[in-house]
């Protein structure tokens, strides 16, 4: 009888730790930490980034987030963001810079961030999946070179700039996004894929990145 006793009490057991698991797993409620790679396009598209010209150039983005789901149409997320290093691809009083010389004098910006959002999520009937926007503050950091005018001379493009140094600013200015998530039943691991910008006066940076993220 208590050969018996003992092996119901393992059974029950394990039964509570599987169907503790399951409901774990359905269960968006919880803190979660995760990283995502993908592509950042940073841009000079407004003439109070200091530039003369159109400056746009594609990298390699990467991020670092924590977050928390305290019920299942909120949450909130802090995180880190690497725009990537521009690198001399732009255009300048109408003239292509197919060399790194301007870059290397103050073209490389480098923009990075942190942010604060809120998120919500839809309300959608589909299991373990996430449609959800958020919106926010970030502190963006960044690089701005200075340009000196240069007076004109026969022959020459004007007006004329020449590239002065770096200067290191921040702006916080608001921040938004959107992406999709799937939650892997029985296991606290979700991906997501999703979009973010950073509504500034340096550029408008954005980011399209996929993310793995751990549940507790």
């Amino acid at each position: 009888m208590m050969r018996i006793s003992k092996t119901l009490v393992a059974i029950l057991s394990i039964a509570a730790c599987g169907i503790s698991t399951a409901a774990f797993a359905d269960n968006p409620v919880g803190f979660y930490v995760g990283a995502g790679l993908g592509q950042s396009q940073v841009r000079s598209n407004d003439s109070n980034y200091g530039y003369p010209g159109y400056y746009n150039d594609y990298q390699f983005a990467w991020k670092a987030f924590v977050g928390v789901r305290p019920i299942s149409i909120l949450g909130a997320e802090f995180e880190y963001i690497d725009f990537g290093e521009p690198n001399c691809n732009g255009y300048y009083n109408n003239y292509y810079s197919g060399n790194c010389n301007i870059a290397q004098n103050g073209i490389n910006t480098h923009p990075t961030a942190t942010a604060l959002f809120a998120v919500g999520y839809l309300p959608i009937p589909v299991p373990n999946f996430d449609v959800f926007a958020k919106a926010g503050a970030a502190r963006l950091s960044l690089n701005v070179p200075t340009f000196n005018s240069i007076p004109c001379v026969a022959g020459s493009p004007c007006p004329n700039y020449s590239v002065g140094p770096q200067q290191s600013v921040t702006d916080t200015k608001f921040a938004y996004g959107a992406g999709v998530q799937y939650r892997f039943p029985f296991i606290a691991l979700s991906l997501r894929a999703e979009y973010e910008r950073i509504s500034s006066q340096y550029g408008d940076p954005d980011a399209l990145m996929v993310s793995a993220f751990w549940t507790f």
